[in-house]
């Protein structure tokens, strides 16, 4: 997993990285590759902070020595660009997961991770493919070596690759679109050398990394996770909850979060983006972060795919997006501020099992709609655990979090949602209202069951397409966090309240059947025929019994 950083202090760098770390994980600090000379003077000895100095030192000497001057943009939280620093040192740090199977000392190794043979190796073919310093190329190299040390806190093997970027005859290292192939690289990287493969890179599936600097702040403040993780969180709760955009900004910023519009250029009146922060003291720094910051459907255009699109709803939202930036009251208070009734838990429960039913149709390979599914039910359970979970994340939390991967799409993988396709948005909804009683713990366990059926769905859909990580990823949360929430909630016995949930699913079920709008299951659906059978009634056979007629006319 690359992470890529740019920077103008080669020797500050180098310093940080044999020093003691953050959470004093920099142990035996150690060349395990690099430029040939730098190499011969230091091999692979334990490095000392003399010792980064002047391998910093060598490291930059051709920007030096040519005065060449390497800088990057600076952009503001809405992405404008208002200045250039200094950039003339690449980082980029390759981590392994920490189950990764050939780090492991069952491996041969005699402790966990990759051997320092294994990581030379790695680093060498990566350097040359991004084309920093290649053999077979004529280009003059960069300098660069490759430090490893103690595992990250989170016990993940690593090595840093510190890469100068002005080539012995002074030109200036190509890094255009580094990331894009830093990825591409990587997957290659895993192939070649029997490492686990992450089969989410090539779906479109990862995520926002957080970033050193976040990771202090929060430590700093106390905070239990960074910002972007709780913003992300936020945001999609209550997109998902939103049913137009204007209801989205208020319900943002009924959240306790901060929330302004990106105006397109030269516009006052066209909203092109936007940016959310927490609040802060008037002592600290607020830290903004642009929707495609915090994830990649969480952009606005993304979110507007899923809301109205008329002149009446694009006013209502221009009102609210103004009275947010000059944190004036809302405009019009509007759906947010009523409380869902017993019919509407009924109603949008039974949408979420048309769902889970309506999957049967789906093959494993369709990523844009399972991607959809995964942004719906993400948003659900984020819901839920801004409502009861507050600023402590739980298990509705991570499971959030976890299925939110898997709405995560490149451009150009990103389709129009089907029309006529059951949501889960509404479940959203509900759950935006736990904290304020909602409709009662048994109706929370019903759709809670529903919810983890959908979730089980999009487990089978990542075996079925070879993304086992991901499928694992699922599987961890759902059997392990959400049953600590089921304990919490009532058993599903049979009283009138649950009876009425069941009776309105499998009344909605038959009427779908008969109107055609579940269609047999397409061949490579990783879902199974029929639904998940509700618990016994007393005195009925276990199964989904054919609803009564009188019930279907009603």
């Amino acid at each position: 997993m690359p992470n890529i950083t740019r920077g103008g202090r080669m020797t500050g760098l180098m310093s940080y990285l044999v020093g003691t770390g953050r959470s004093n994980e920099h142990r035996e600090p150690h060349l395990v590759a690099g430029d040939s000379a730098i190499m011969a003077w230091h091999d692979d000895s334990e490095l000392d902070n003399e010792a980064a100095l002047q391998i910093g030192w060598e490291l930059d000497h051709p920007r030096r020595a040519f005065g060449a001057k390497v800088t990057t943009a600076i952009k503001d939280d809405a992405g404008h660009v208002v200045g250039q620093k200094d950039a003339h040192v690449w980082h980029c740090s390759l981590t392994l997961r920490s189950d990764e199977p050939a780090a492991r000392p069952e491996s041969g190794n005699d402790k966990p991770g990759l051997s320092d043979e294994q990581w030379a190796a790695i680093s060498e073919q990566f350097v040359a493919d991004m084309g920093f310093a290649d053999p077979a190329s004529d280009e003059p190299p960069c300098r660069w070596v490759a430090l490893r040390h103690g595992p990250s806190k989170g016990g993940n093997d690593h090595v840093h690759i510190v890469v100068g970027l002005v080539h012995e005859d002074g030109t200036k290292a190509n890094v255009w679109n580094d990331r894009k192939r830093a990825q591409k690289i990587a997957g290659e990287l895993e192939r070649k050398h029997g490492l686990q493969v992450l089969a989410s890179r090539d779906a479109g599936h990862t995520a926002r990394g957080e970033k050193p600097a976040e990771r202090a702040v929060a430590d700093r403040r106390g905070a239990p996770e960074v910002a972007s993780a709780k913003l992300a969180r936020t945001v999609r709760a209550c997109a998902a909850a939103a049913s137009d955009e204007a209801e989205f900004v208020r319900r943002v910023r009924a959240a306790k979060v901060r929330i302004r519009p990106r105006y397109a250029s030269g516009r006052g009146d066209v909203v092109s983006g936007y940016s959310v922060a927490l609040p802060t003291a008037q002592d600290q720094a607020t830290m903004w972060y642009g929707g495609g910051r915090l994830a990649r459907d969480l952009t606005l255009p993304r979110l507007r795919a899923d809301w109205p699109d008329t002149p009446e709803h694009a006013t209502g939202a221009l009102a609210e997006w103004g009275a947010a930036k000059r944190n004036r009251a809302p405009s019009t208070p509007g759906r947010e501020a009523t409380r869902p009734d017993a019919e509407m838990w009924a109603r949008y429960t039974t949408e979420v099992t048309a769902l889970r039913e309506q999957l049967r149709a789906v093959p494993a390979d369709d990523r844009a709609l399972w991607a959809h599914v995964a942004r719906e039910t993400a948003g659900a359970f984020a819901a839920w655990s801004i409502s009861v979970e507050g600023d402590t994340p739980g298990p509705l939390a991570a499971t959030a979090d976890i299925l939110a991967r898997s709405a995560q799409l490149r451009a150009d993988q990103v389709r129009p949602r089907p029309a006529g396709l059951a949501s889960a948005r509404g479940a959203a909804l509900l759950l935006a209202s736990v904290a304020h009683g909602g409709s009662g713990p048994v109706a929370h366990a019903a759709l809670l069951r529903q919810l983890v059926n959908t979730a089980r769905a999009l487990h089978d859909a990542h075996v079925a397409a070879g993304d086992a990580q991901r499928a694992a990823e699922i599987s961890a949360v759902v059997t392990g966090q959400l049953q600590a929430v089921a304990a919490r909630l009532p058993s599903p016995d049979p009283d009138r309240a649950t009876l009425a949930v069941e009776d309105a699913q499998a009344v909605e079920a038959a009427r779908l059947a008969a109107a055609g709008q579940l269609p047999p299951r397409a061949p490579g659906s990783p879902v199974p025929a029929a639904l998940d059978p509700p618990p016994s009634r007393p005195g009925q056979r276990p199964g989904i019994e054919r609803p009564d007629q009188s019930k279907i006319e009603r």
